[in-house]
């Protein structure tokens, strides 16, 4: 079993940075991922890192200004957000699986209770 811990999450303006963090435990898994959704909206991918290649996935909304990231000795997961813009309000989930398609939600076992993202000036 496996549980994950969302937080970092708040209210900031446009052009604000973020870090949220997932903190995982449990067992190791292969692949954790960031999504988000917002009020009205299907819950879509942000981010994902595969636990032993270190590679790094973004979607194309965010790609430039998020970036993944983890730390081993604390076993989390992390998300930078940086250049935020009002679109980006969202609950930001963190989620894991061991196998299956990297992009859909629904391919992901684990998941975390989200943390609350909101840009607005």
């Amino acid at each position: 079993q496996v549980q994950l811990v969302e937080s970092g999450g708040g209210l900031v303006q446009p052009g604000d940075s973020l870090r949220l963090s997932c903190a995982a435990s449990g067992r190791t898994v292969s692949r954790y991922g960031w999504f988000r959704q917002a009020p009205g909206k299907e819950r879509e991918f942000v981010a994902t890192m595969s636990w032993s290649e270190s590679s790094r996935l973004y979607a194309a909304s965010v790609k430039g200004r998020f970036a993944i990231s983890r730390d081993d000795a604390k076993n989390t997961v992390y998300l930078q957000l940086n250049s935020l813009k009002p679109e980006d309000t969202a609950v930001y989930y963190c989620a894991a699986h061991d196998s299956g398609s990297i992009y859909s939600a629904n391919a992901y076992l684990w998941w975390g209770q989200g943390t609350q993202v909101t840009v607005s000036s």
